[in-house]
């Protein structure tokens, strides 16, 4: 029914639906932005805030190392041996290309890594499945902020798509649909396997993987409680409230179509959920200051790898000395 709604606003709007969901998000943005400009000005950040935001920067990198470990353990929920390739760099070096125009490069670098070594069709549910136990992960911190008008009630319920009655299905026709979008990026991918070898062949509840991605979302909010921090915000709410719309932005960021890596959704669902409770400007400071640290993040996860390989193979070149043949000393 939902996809069937988004292709039908896709075919009556011009450039499809995340198109306009991107404009209006980051017209919002801009609208909030120009409205409290002088108010932005105003704002200083103290010596100690920039030690502040030096430690939402390390703890948000810190983060995407944790999303990294929880992706391997899903592959290993999954059953499935990787061999000898190493899924946490895979995932830190990858994850810069979500930024990339069609929000699907990541998928496919991670998908053409691991198909060889378990096929297409395994390698192509462990990257979809993934953001599928973030965005439940992220809700099921949403009731910490309090009963929210029956939201702390409503937000656990997609908890419930993990179950395999439902769980499969939906994969088995994410997969279809995902496939035809990285062929068009890729066609020499691989096709998938047979109908009755879609899905992830498991039957049961993904207990590990979905605790590990409510560590990862924990570890992921400490990078934006330092952000809080920077500009004295604390008092304003308690740290339930915090992590309650910080959760729910950040999960509406990863599963609306829009912008890659979420951006605009993500800011302007943080204003409409505490612009009532907290100064505008400061909560425009906080949410661009945030934005800023953990693309910073991206950037260094992604470099880190890339400087990790070429010591590596800086060390291998040298511990290669080349060897005298027996002829050449006089």
């Amino acid at each position: 029914m939902l996809k069937r709604f988004q292709s039908l606003l896709s075919a009556k709007l011009p450039g499809g639906l995340k198109l306009w969901i991107t404009l209006l998000t980051l017209g919002f943005v801009g609208w909030a932005l120009a409205g409290h400009a002088a108010g932005l000005r105003s704002l200083a950040i103290s010596a100690q805030g920039w030690w502040w935001l030096v430690l939402a920067l390390g703890l948000s990198w810190l983060s995407l190392v944790v999303n990294a470990g929880a992706w391997k353990v899903l592959v290993g929920w999954l059953g499935h041996g990787t061999g000898s390739i190493p899924l946490v760099p895979l995932y830190l070096s990858s994850n810069l290309l979500k930024y990339l125009p069609g929000g699907v490069w990541h998928f496919l670098q991670r998908v053409r890594a691991l198909g060889p070594s378990i096929g297409t069709g395994p390698a192509l549910v462990s990257v979809l499945l993934e953001p599928m136990l973030m965005a439940v992960a992220a809700l099921l911190w949403v009731p910490f902020g309090g009963w929210q008008n029956g939201l702390a009630l409503v937000a656990p319920l997609p908890a419930l798509l993990l179950l395999p009655r439902w769980r499969e299905p939906l994969l088995c026709r994410l997969e279809r649909s995902r496939l035809r979008q990285l062929n068009r990026s890729e066609p020499d991918l691989a096709s998938l396997p047979p109908l009755e070898r879609l899905g992830s062949g498991r039957e049961v509840y993904p207990w590990m993987p979905l605790m590990a991605e409510l560590v990862f979302i924990a570890s992921r909010f400490s990078g934006f409680w330092c952000c809080i921090q920077v500009f004295g915000l604390t008092p304003v709410l308690p740290i339930g409230s915090w992590m309650a719309a910080f959760a729910l932005a950040w999960a509406t960021g990863l599963v609306v179509p829009a912008a890659p890596g979420g951006l605009g959704v993500f800011e302007a669902v943080l204003l409409l959920r505490l612009g009532s409770s907290v100064p505008e400007a400061a909560l425009l400071a906080l949410a661009l200051s945030y934005r800023l640290v953990v693309t910073l993040a991206d950037l260094l996860a992604a470099a880190g790898v890339k400087l990790d390989r070429q010591i590596v193979r800086w060390m291998n070149q040298l511990s290669i000395s080349p060897q005298s043949s027996p002829g050449s000393s006089s």
